[in-house]
Formats: C-alpha cells, sequence, structure tokens
C-alpha cells in the first residue's frame, strides 16, 4: 500500500498583548500617552494609543514561519481580543475558533472601551486564545479546557484538523498562568494528549515558563508525554510536538519583525512579546 508523502506544517505563536504595541524605549510608555492617547515619539519608535487591528492584521498575513520564508499554516494566539477572531481570518486566509479566558464580562462595555482608548483598559479588556488554519488544513472538531480559576482564569484551546487525504493534526494553545507554574502545565499537557487521541499533537503558546528557571518540568513534559522541542532555556513561548518530525526547531522572530513604519521614519513595534515559529512534518 503507498504512503502518503509528508505534509510540512509551518507554525506560529504569538502573545497579541491584548492588541497594544510596545516600544522598546520605556520612555516613551508615559501616563500622558495612556490617559491623553497622545503620541510619544522617540529617536527610533513611537508609541501610540489606538487600536491597532490592521497593524496586527498586517504583520500576521505576511508573517514567515519558514527558514526560505515560506508563510504559516497554523497560528497560536494569546491576550487577542476577543472581537479579532473574524477580522483576522478574513485578512489572513484562514479559519478559525478561540476560547474566551479572563475579564470578558460585560464584554460589550469592555470592547467599547478598548476601541476608545487601548492602553488605559489593558488586559481589562477581556482576551481570548486562538487558532488560525491554512490550507491544506481545516477545522474538524474544537473543545476547551479550564486550566485554572485563579487568580484569573485560564483556558486550553484545542483544535482537531483534518487535510484532504484524511489526516489528523491536533492544536493545543494555551496562556498559563503567570509566575511559572509547572504543574498547572503538566496538567494541561495531560489533557491535550488525551484529547488528541493518538493524533500528531502540537503543544504551544505563552507557558509562563523557561526551560532554565523550570527544567524538570520539561524533562517531565518530554520524559511523561513526548512534547520536545523548547525554544531557548530563557524563553517563555513554545511549540511542542509530539508525534511529529522536527523539521526547523522553534525559533524567536527577531523584533524587527513584528514592526511597522510610523511617524516620522519611527516604528510601532506590536506586542511584548515576539512570535515562535516552527516547521513540522506530518505522516
Amino acid at each position: 500500500m503507498a504512503r502518503h508523502p509528508r505534509i510540512v506544517v509551518r507554525v506560529v505563536t504569538w502573545n497579541l498583548f491584548h492588541g497594544r504595541d510596545h516600544p522598546p524605549e520605556s520612555e516613551l510608555r508615559t501616563w500622558r500617552s495612556r490617559i491623553l492617547r497622545t503620541t510619544e515619539l522617540g529617536a527610533k519608535h513611537a508609541q501610540v494609543n489606538r487600536p491597532l487591528l490592521r497593524e496586527f492584521a498586517a504583520v500576521l498575513a505576511r508573517l514567515p514561519a519558514g527558514a526560505q520564508g515560506e508563510g504559516w499554516e497554523l497560528a497560536l494566539l494569546q491576550e487577542t481580543p476577543p472581537r479579532w477572531l473574524r477580522p483576522l481570518c478574513e485578512a489572513t486566509g484562514a479559519s478559525g475558533a478561540s476560547a474566551l479566558t479572563s475579564r470578558n464580562f460585560p464584554h460589550f462595555a469592555r470592547a467599547a472601551v478598548a476601541r476608545l482608548n487601548p492602553d488605559l483598559i489593558a488586559s481589562n479588556e477581556g482576551g481570548s486564545n486562538q487558532v488560525l488554519a491554512r490550507p491544506v488544513w481545516a477545522l474538524a472538531e474544537v473543545a476547551r479546557e479550564t486550566i485554572a480559576v485563579r487568580p484569573e482564569r485560564r483556558r486550553m484551546l484545542l483544535v482537531r484538523l483534518h487535510e484532504p487525504l484524511g489526516r489528523s493534526l491536533v492544536v493545543a494553545n494555551l496562556h498559563a498562568s503567570v509566575g511559572g507554574r509547572p504543574d498547572e502545565v503538566l496538567d494541561a499537557a495531560d489533557r491535550a494528549v488525551r484529547w488528541s487521541e493518538g493524533a500528531p499533537l502540537v503543544f504551544g503558546g505563552d507557558l509562563n515558563l523557561r526551560p532554565e528557571q523550570a527544567p524538570d518540568a520539561f524533562l517531565e513534559l518530554e520524559r511523561r508525554y513526548g512534547l520536545r522541542g523548547v525554544t531557548a532555556p530563557g524563553a517563555i513561548d513554545h511549540l511542542l510536538a509530539r508525534g511529529l518530525t522536527v523539521r526547523e526547531g522553534p525559533r524567536a522572530i527577531p523584533p524587527e519583525g513584528r514592526e511597522l513604519p510610523a511617524t516620522g521614519g519611527r516604528a510601532i513595534r506590536l506586542s511584548d512579546h515576539s512570535p515562535v515559529v516552527g516547521t513540522f512534518e506530518v505522516e
């Protein structure tokens, strides 16, 4: 019986910082900008306080995930404004799913304030984890698992994807609690592996765990669940894989890769996280 050719799947994970910018010059992040929405200009960057959906969509749409500049097939997004799912899908040619996390009630009121002053409401707008999938992958099943309720609710988004020849791939997208909670991440991994039912699995997102500070947790993720592929010793954003061949190990995109031109030759740097990308093969 002839075997199907392997499928290359390029994956990105990115914490969107609730759709805000974050210039490297800390002196630009002023209360004047936060309250009065004044644009602050530095030598190379600007701090703006306005909705940045178009900018995030443009960067995400063009984001290279492969070493040769190829685009991504799967995107795992955290701290994403819930209302962004449809426009991000439209801008990137993807289908998508989301899981609401914390601070989402009442959603319409929070969203209205966020449109007027994103930096003032900041994370109090509420957030979501989202998974976007481009062809050849199509969403087949979605589940949401509550991983923690204190100090804030943390929910993992699970997505089962199919491709035309019938092969499956499962994606688990998690934004774990701040401060590093190995038990929480291990519990999430256990649930993701069981839900995957033996299908290849990408377990990623903002795990809020650094391998250099919690090496035993990553050893357990590999020993107990077969999840491998940390980004870097000091990284908190990871793409761990099980049942996949790693073609290009996870790596962070340089900060300039999430920048766009702004006033007077300055740049807007989106988010306080760099996207992490990796390339895998599915048999």
